[in-house]
């Protein structure tokens, strides 16, 4: 290091402390009098028990009233108690980062869930971070291979594109990311698990992502029993360390399950804060993190990255608040149906109802052709389906709907595919482009 930047970082030192003390808790909020802080602050209690001694729990700044300053713990409540200590750092969150981190599975705070120690040399890098300049982000003209015939062939996906999974529960949104976490051409997968059950994130790791797909990938992992600022953080901490990747020019896949389970987080937050609910409950700051978060990733001038969002929509309604506004800000959707599923078609990517939105500028002329020519038959027999099944529809009434009826078997033949059998992006267009013209 230099003797000048030597010289500012130790100017730059406080030379005192800001503390202050524990008032009174509320629900999941603490209330202390001081220290001077801002939002978004990173503050120490101190807190003493006959159990553990004394520990510092970590909260954050998330309002104010008054003269009070109002935090919100990243653990749990228990062992803080009338005049503890509140020491003020005037810094946000910060988390290491570095290559030594891949193949490690992390809390929200960065740290290594199975207790061991950080590599030494890693960066320092903060959670909140801003979306690249729109001016900055280079246009995306490269396709990204994903490894599953249903997105590579039907709804291609582009090197910094940010795709939303929409599904209820349990129609294979997990299965299906561990697919592509497995088969996907990106440098590395930054993989963030909000809000999921204990259990469901070692079957995740183990069965679902596999020992290489954990090679190649970061996991960030947030249960639901954890505090709702825990769950929050784990969305922008997987978002840091993938934005950390992109600036060393490596073209990262990001992956977050769930979304969804990052707006309720915040939900909480903003409910115990005192902000009125807005839509279904949904507080005016979910609808103002949703776009902070999902804008940063993309392409900037050094790297890319491509992100996978799931959203669980309720009772499988396309159009409630989380998943309309989340459709609304990234660049297409895919849509797993509970229909296709349960006819045993997995993936159960409902083809007629998802959208690439950069499909039509990346893939070649003849692969458009040939998507397009195959979602027209698909929807000529899904629109006759009832009618075909009750035998209302007399076979030569419509040479449209007899060459629908003869080619569905096949199009869901090729829609379908294995978990564990990768198909690669040139035999996906071939066999789409050879299907297009026996059709034509």
């Amino acid at each position: 290091m230099k003797a000048v930047d030597l010289l500012k970082r130790i100017t730059e030192v406080p030379t005192f402390k800001k503390y202050g003390r524990v008032s009174r808790v509320v629900g999941l909020m603490i209330e202390s009098n001081g220290p001077a802080s801002s939002i978004g602050d990173v503050c120490k209690i101190h807190v003493h028990s006959s159990h553990t001694g004394h520990q510092e729990i970590l909260a954050e700044v998330v309002g104010f009233k008054d003269d009070i300053v109002v935090l919100m713990p990243f653990t749990s409540l228990k062992d803080i108690s009338i005049g503890c200590l509140v020491e003020g750092t005037n810094q946000p969150l910060e988390i290491k980062v570095g290559p030594e981190l891949i193949g490690k599975i992390l809390d929200s705070m960065g740290r290594p869930i199975d207790g061991s120690l950080l590599p030494r040399g890693l960066a320092t890098v903060q959670t909140e971070g801003e979306p690249p300049n729109p001016l900055t982000r280079p246009p995306i003209n490269d396709t990204l291979e994903v490894g599953v015939k249903a997105i590579d062939g039907m709804l291609t996906v582009g090197n910094g594109q940010r795709i939303g999974i929409f599904a209820g529960s349990g129609v294979g949104k997990s299965t299906l990311l561990g697919m592509i976490a497995r088969n996907t051409k990106a440098d590395l997968n930054v993989i963030a698990l909000i809000g999921e059950r204990g259990r469901e994130v070692r079957e995740f790791i183990e069965r679902d992502l596999g020992p290489e797909g954990l090679k190649r990938s970061i996991v960030v992992a947030a249960t639901s029993d954890q505090p709702a600022l825990m769950r929050i953080k784990g969305a922008f901490t997987a978002t840091a360390i993938a934005e950390y990747f992109r600036e060393q020019g490596l073209n990262v896949m990001l992956m977050m399950d769930s979304v969804t389970r990052v707006a309720m987080a915040q939900r909480e937050v903003g409910l115990a804060t005192g902000e009125p609910p807005a839509q279904k409950g949904y507080t005016p700051s979910v609808f103002a993190i949703l776009p902070k978060l999902l804008e940063r990733t993309g392409t900037n001038e050094k790297g890319s990255i491509t992100a996978f969002y799931t959203v669980l929509v309720d009772g499988d309604d396309m159009n409630e608040p989380i998943a309309d506004t989340v459709r609304g800000i990234l660049d297409g959707h895919i849509v797993l149906d509970r229909n296709l599923a349960n006819r045993g078609q997995y993936p159960a990517i409902n083809i007629l109802k998802s959208v690439s939105r950069l499909m039509n500028h990346i893939a070649t002329p003849e692969h458009v052709v040939a998507a397009t020519k195959l979602r027209e038959l698909y929807y000529t027999y899904m629109k006759n389906e009832d009618l075909i099944n009750i035998g209302a529809y007399k076979r030569g009434s419509s040479q449209e709907v007899d060459q629908a009826i003869q080619y569905e078997p096949i199009i869901t033949s090729f829609l379908k595919q294995g978990f564990m059998d990768p198909v690669s992006m040139e035999q996906t267009v071939n066999e789409l482009t050879n299907l297009a013209r026996g059709v034509m």
